[in-house]
């Protein structure tokens, strides 16, 4: 299982990690994510999953990926 990692910009505060979290965890695959919102960080973990994925699950949640 592998751990990617995605800096996500416009995170302010607990519940933008939340809606980050809520829209990752729907991808196929995704096992656990983890996000930051004070460096930004999304460690997501899992296997089968593709940066597009989660790029869209980011953006559907209403935050943009930046790295």
């Amino acid at each position: 299982m592998a751990v990617e990692h995605y800096i996500v910009g416009g995170m302010t505060c607990e519940h933008c990690e939340m809606s980050v979290t809520e829209e990752v965890l729907e991808i196929p695959g995704v096992e656990h994510v983890h996000a930051d919102h004070t460096t930004g960080d999304v460690a997501v973990e899992g296997s089968g999953f593709t940066d597009e994925q989660v790029a869209d699950a980011i953006h559907e949640a209403g935050y943009t990926l930046e790295g």
